[in-house]
C-alpha cells in the first residue's frame, strides 16, 4: 500500500496561506492532500479547509471500535455457544456471526463518538490556532517530504515547520 506522510506547518495569516496553497498546487500537490485549519471565526477564502476526517478523532475511534467490538462480539458468541439457546450442544457458528457484527457495531458507535472529539494529534497546535495562526497539513508521498520542506523553506520563510507524521494511508 502506498503510504503518505502528513507535514504540519503554521502560517501567520491568510495571505501567506493563500500564497503557500498556490505554490503547493504549482508543485503538483493535489488540492485534496492540502488542508488548512484556523479559528472558527476566521474565513479561509480560496483555501481547502480541513474536514471532519482531519479535525476530529473519527478515524481513531472507528479503528478502536472495530477491534474492541470484534473482541466483545467474540466473547458474546463464546458465551452463547457454551450456553445454547436451542439444544444442548455448543453452537460455535454463533461466534462466526457475532464477531463481525460486534466489529461493525463497535466501529460505528466509536466513530460517532470520535466525530465529536477534537483530533488528539492537533492538540499541540491549538494555542497557535487560537492566537490567529493558520495550520497547514500536507499529505505527501514519502519521497516528496524533503522536496516540499525545501520548497516551503525557500519560498515561505514565514511558514514554521511543526513536524512530520509518519505512515498515514493514501486514500484514493
Amino acid at each position: 500500500m502506498l503510504m503518505r506522510r502528513r507535514m504540519y506547518f503554521l502560517l501567520p495569516d491568510l495571505a501567506s496561506a493563500q500564497r503557500t496553497m498556490s505554490d503547493l498546487l504549482l508543485a503538483r500537490v493535489e488540492e485534496r492532500h492540502i488542508h488548512f485549519m484556523a479559528r472558527e471565526d476566521m474565513e479561509l477564502e480560496g483555501l481547502h479547509e480541513a474536514n471532519l476526517l482531519q479535525t476530529s478523532d473519527i478515524v481513531h475511534g472507528a479503528e478502536a471500535g472495530l477491534v474492541i467490538g470484534g473482541f466483545c462480539g467474540l466473547a458474546v458468541g463464546a458465551v452463547a455457544a457454551f450456553f445454547p439457546i436451542v439444544g444442548t450442544k455448543p453452537q460455535w457458528e454463533l461466534m462466526i456471526i457475532t464477531a463481525p457484527l460486534g466489529s461493525l457495531f463497535g466501529a460505528w458507535v466509536s466513530s460517532m463518538i470520535g466525530c465529536s472529539v477534537p483530533n488528539s494529534r492537533l492538540k499541540p497546535f491549538k494555542d497557535a490556532v487560537e492566537r490567529g495562526m493558520i495550520l497547514l497539513m500536507i499529505d505527501v508521498r514519502d519521497g516528496r517530504v524533503e522536496e516540499i520542506r525545501e520548497l516551503l523553506r525557500e519560498h515561505h520563510p514565514e511558514a514554521h515547520m511543526e513536524g512530520v507524521e509518519s505512515a498515514i494511508p493514501a486514500f484514493p
